[in-house]
C-alpha cells in the first residue's frame, strides 16, 4: 500500500514564487508612478484655481493685479479689500477674500508660502510653496518651477 503525502513539492512552491515575483515586477511600478501623477494633477489644478482667482481679483479691482506679499502670504487674496486693493474690514472693503483658507499647500514642497518671482527660474522658489509675479499675475510652483 502506498503512503499518501499531503503538501507541496519544492518545485511547486518555487513556481508559485516566480509567478508572484513576475506579477509584482509588472504591477508595482504602475502604482508608484501614480503618486507622482496625483501630485502633478494637484499642482495643475491648484495653479488653475489661483489663476482664476487672480482674474476675479482683476475684475473687481479696476483691472489691476494684487501686488502685496507679506510674510509669505498675499493678504489681497486672503482678506477683504476695497476697489483699490487696500486690505481692511470697513464698509468699503467688500471684495474677497478670494482664497478662504489661505494659500493651498504645494504637494511637492509641502509649503504654502508665497514669494515674489519674476520668472520660473528665480532662486528661492525651491523652499517656497508658490512664486508670484506681480507684473504678469503668473504663479509658479516650487521645486520644478513650472508656471
Amino acid at each position: 500500500m502506498k503512503s499518501r503525502r499531503s503538501g507541496f513539492t519544492l518545485i511547486e512552491v518555487l513556481i508559485v514564487i516566480v509567478i508572484m515575483a513576475v506579477l509584482a515586477a509588472t504591477i508595482v511600478p504602475q502604482f508608484s508612478s501614480s503618486t507622482e501623477d496625483a501630485r502633478a494633477t494637484s499642482i495643475d489644478f491648484t495653479l488653475h484655481t489661483l489663476k482664476n482667482q487672480i482674474q476675479m481679483y482683476k475684475a473687481h479691482h479696476l483691472d489691476t493685479l494684487p501686488a502685496t506679499i507679506t510674510a509669505g502670504d498675499m493678504p489681497q487674496l486672503t482678506a477683504k479689500t476695497d476697489k483699490f486693493g487696500a486690505v481692511g474690514t470697513g464698509a468699503t472693503h467688500v471684495y474677497g477674500p478670494y482664497l478662504l483658507d489661505g494659500f493651498p499647500v504645494n504637494p511637492v514642497t509641502n509649503a504654502s508660502t508665497v514669494v515674489a518671482a519674476t520668472s520660473a527660474s528665480d532662486a528661492g522658489l525651491e523652499d517656497a510653496g508658490w512664486g508670484y509675479n506681480a507684473t504678469t499675475g503668473e504663479f509658479y510652483q516650487g521645486v520644478n518651477n513650472t508656471p
